[in-house]
């Protein structure tokens, strides 16, 4: 038969597409708010920790960061102690006042080894404090540290 061929042409089926909304978190997802002016520091965390089921929200200084505190609760709050206009101990006693129930939350860090007025303010407080440059795995250490000490009990802490 001349004119006639054997191929077959597959036709797919329509494909459906399905969006998910940012909004969503997976059940077992935990949160943190980073508080770092240093956008390379922040974007190391955030990678850091977003692979690892981290649901991540950053903001360059105190005044932003008590906006996020009011707004919602966070599993863990990384925090730089030093911060133009509003720095780490302002923020604490900010959160403090309005969601004190955050304040085991916190993680602290700074490269300013030595500043007595820092010292003074993490032994007042028995706060963690992570000094810069620290090892990246680090962090991870201190967040296991803090969702230990938050954690209900009976609940299981896997970061």
């Amino acid at each position: 038969m001349i004119g006639r061929s054997n191929t077959k042409f597959f036709i797919p089926p329509e494909e459906k597409t399905h969006v998910m909304p940012d909004e969503i978190v997976p059940p077992d997802a935990r949160t943190i708010l980073i508080l770092e002016d240093d956008l390379v520091m922040a974007n190391l965390l955030r990678d850091y920790l977003q692979p690892r089921k981290f649901v991540v929200t950053h903001v360059r200084g105190g005044a932003e960061g008590v906006q996020k505190i009011l707004a919602a609760d966070f599993d863990v709050i990384l925090c730089d102690m030093v911060m133009p206009g509003f720095p780490g101990d302002m923020f604490y006693r900010a959160v403090e006042r309005a969601r004190p129930h955050l304040c085991k939350r916190f993680i602290f860090m700074t490269g300013h080894t030595g500043d007595t007025r820092i010292d003074e303010f993490i032994r007042g407080i028995k706060g963690l404090m992570l000094w810069k440059p620290f090892q990246i795995h680090e962090v991870l250490d201190a967040i296991k540290i803090v969702l230990r000490k938050t954690s209900s009990p009976g609940k299981q802490v896997s970061p």
